[in-house]
């Protein structure tokens, strides 16, 4: 598998998918309690971690092969990934001004990015 192609259905492991989560949850409530330091650590850390464990070390051809592998790769783009960071960063900002309502906004936006693909060609949001 190329490296390409390794960065693309990395993404989609149980491992990392439960890593992003759970790093994004446990650095939220830091972000909320103003502890920044720990907040990106742990934002950051785990997730690049688990990226480059699975990029180097794990065969991803059952993640290639998958039907969310298909998916991803007709739908993942570096605008969608883009759009996916913009609402880690919204849930970030969220947190830091305690707001809830900031917090699912960023989380819908993060949602939406991953369910991109599911709009028919031609049609926008």
């Amino acid at each position: 598998m190329h490296f390409r192609d390794k960065i693309l259905y990395h993404q989609i492991h149980p491992l990392k998918l439960g890593t992003d989560a759970a790093a994004a949850v446990i650095s939220l409530w830091f972000f909320w309690n103003h502890q920044l330091l720990p907040a990106l650590i742990l934002h950051i850390a785990p997730p690049l971690i688990a990226s480059f464990f699975l990029i180097c070390f794990v065969d991803l051809e059952l993640q290639r092969r998958s039907r969310f592998g298909r998916y991803v790769k007709r739908m993942m783009s570096h605008t969608v990934e883009a759009i996916r960071l913009a609402g880690d960063i919204v849930m970030v900002f969220g947190a830091w001004y305690h707001s809830f309502a900031i917090i699912a906004g960023g989380l819908v936006i993060v949602i939406g990015a991953w369910l991109s693909g599911f709009i028919p060609e031609g049609h926008s949001a």
